[in-house]
């Protein structure tokens, strides 16, 4: 099935601003994940989907494709769906966070294929095992429980599940207990534009986890066990992290 990777990049985030333009690697943040991107082999393309000129430039002066969004569109779900309003030849649109520089090709590979041997589902995602109580607590690290089949049943900033009497081997078990959702999805390019005009659901106001609406509507999400470590950059240490590694790499 064709599939398409759209990056949307937000100018102004929270926590640390225009973080997708710094450049202390000789290259602004986006341009890492962009290439990043470049290396799955399933997508046809990979595109920017960009609120802000100024980050529109960078990518054009990297060489890369990027569309100019509405600046007012509420999320990046929405960023993304603008830019496939476009793609009328495409089945599978691969929504990938502009902070993720380090996300292989092999794990955005693994998510389009969970949708293409999957027809029922309209949408899929990644975990990986939580192995740290610290993280397995901690309200940003997002968790998800999955069926059998590896169909969502929820995500929650909680511990899910929530053991009645903690023991410490519940963070060794295996197969794992705990998983943590990897921030990258694969959406058919139908259900994805109805998604962009669903109004928001109460489960997805509490937890503020835009995926549970998906839920709440009755939809599938696949869920993939991924066991390679994608670090997003929220923060000025993620970012300081980061380029370290690539100093040192």
């Amino acid at each position: 099935m064709s599939s398409y990777i759209v990056i949307p990049a937000r100018l102004l985030s929270t926590r640390l601003p225009e973080k997708l333009l710094l450049s202390e690697t000789g290259k602004p943040l986006i341009q890492h994940t962009y290439e990043a991107a470049q290396q799955a082999g399933r997508p046809v393309g990979v595109c920017v989907a960009a609120d802000d000129e100024k980050i529109a430039t960078a990518v054009r002066e990297f060489g890369g494709e990027v569309v100019l969004t509405d600046p007012a569109a509420p999320s990046g779900t929405d960023r993304v769906a603008e830019v496939a309003r476009g793609l009328n030849e495409i089945e599978i649109i691969v929504n990938l966070q502009g902070d993720e520089p380090e996300i292989s090709g092999t794990v955005i590979d693994q998510v389009i294929e969970l949708l293409e041997n999957q027809p029922t589902a309209v949408m899929a995602t990644l975990a990986t095992p939580i192995r740290s109580r610290q993280q397995l607590e901690d309200p940003a690290c997002v968790k998800v429980v999955f069926d059998t089949e590896g169909r969502a049943l929820y995500f929650s900033r909680s511990v899910i599940p929530h053991p009645r009497d903690w023991k410490d081997r519940l963070l060794e078990s295996d197969p794992a207990c705990f998983f943590q959702h990897i921030g990258l999805y694969a959406y058919r390019r139908e259900f994805l534009l109805q998604l962009a005009q669903m109004p928001p659901a109460p489960l997805e106001q509490v937890e503020s986890l835009e995926q549970l609406r998906v839920l709440a509507a009755g939809e599938t999400i696949l869920v993939g066990i991924c066991h390679e470590t994608t670090v997003g950059i929220d923060t000025l240490e993620d970012y300081q992290a980061f380029v370290s590694r690539r100093q040192k790499g």
